[in-house]
């Protein structure tokens, strides 16, 4: 087979869960992780790796782009590209099967439609102008731009301004050219009611910080990672680095923090609304589905 299986979905969806069981299933399969946070090292509650999850009676499943840098670094989608298609070639090159699962929508459709990204540098001067604007500031001066751009994590000043910076770049020297080849996928998407997908984030995030001392590992990141590349990562880190400081309660920022992932929810959603816009056939699945239903629903797809 080893055509190119594609599990998106939003946050709590249970995508990694689906993904692993599915490789377990086919035997030969590797995943390969489209989520912009789980490349860092030491970040792994917040960014929900649930590394657990790879184990299927007792057998591990290979998985990459997991842990691939330290915490504090700026990953970004051109590293993405290249490590993805490192990844993809040597799981072909094996005769495995390749499954591509996350929630990063724009990593996702960059792969499959083969854009090309260049590293784009600082612009310091632009950097400069925009330093005093707000979020929503900036935010507006970002529609402005039609070409793709990935609105998800965008819930700090500092990541609006580094997007805005890459529009500019982009404009004045060109973009989305197609220089990797597309992607013919299969895929999949997990579809759950907006009620449910808000209870399972909220017992996730309690479960995550009552059970899994989420707070601790911040506090752990905060001993070797500035406090500013904390919160510039957004949602769980933001929230929790907030709190370490003393900038806000603990009920506030649990309170803050539910919110920001139930509108980024949101944004996953309406990014993937989009892809079927622009011409990607997504097969949506029902989450509330018994997992082995789910799975060999994917299987009879293949």
């Amino acid at each position: 087979m080893n055509r190119l299986v594609t599990i998106l979905g939003p946050t709590a969806s249970g995508k990694t869960t689906l993904a692993a069981h599915l490789a377990a299933r086919l035997g030969n399969a590797e995943i390969i992780s489209a989520d912009s946070r789980q490349v860092y090292r030491g970040m792994d509650i917040g960014t929900g790796k649930d590394l657990a999850d790879y184990t299927i009676d007792g057998k591990g499943i290979p998985f990459h782009l997991i842990d691939i840098c330290e915490a504090g670094e700026k990953y970004n989608l051109f590293r993405f590209q290249q490590d993805f298609h490192a990844a993809y070639d040597d799981i072909l090159s094996r005769q495995r099967q390749p499954i591509l699962c996350g929630g990063t929508g724009l990593y996702i459709e960059s792969v499959l439609k083969g854009y090309k990204m260049e590293a784009v540098p600082e612009n310091p001067a632009l950097r400069e102008q925009l330093k005093d604007h707000s979020l929503p500031q900036l935010k507006k001066i970002l529609e402005e731009y039609k070409t793709l751009h990935n609105v998800t994590d965008l819930d700090t000043p500092k990541r609006a301004i580094r997007a805005i910076e890459i529009q500019v770049y982009y404009r004045e020297h060109g973009t989305l050219e197609r220089d990797f080849p597309a992607i013919d996928s299969l895929i999949v998407g997990i579809s759950i009611d907006r009620d449910l997908r808000r209870r399972r984030i909220s017992q996730r995030l309690r479960h995550r910080l009552e059970q899994e001392d989420m707070l601790g590992e911040v506090r752990r990141l905060l001993e070797h990672v500035p406090a500013e590349d904390l919160i510039y990562y957004g949602l769980e880190y933001k929230y929790l680095t907030l709190h370490v400081l003393g900038k806000l309660s603990y009920d506030e920022m649990v309170s803050q923090l539910e919110i920001a992932i139930h509108q980024f929810a949101k944004r996953q959603m309406t990014w993937f609304r989009g892809m079927e816009r622009r011409g990607f056939t997504i097969h949506w699945l029902d989450g509330t589905l018994p997992l082995p239903e789910q799975v060999e629903t994917v299987v009879r797809m293949l």
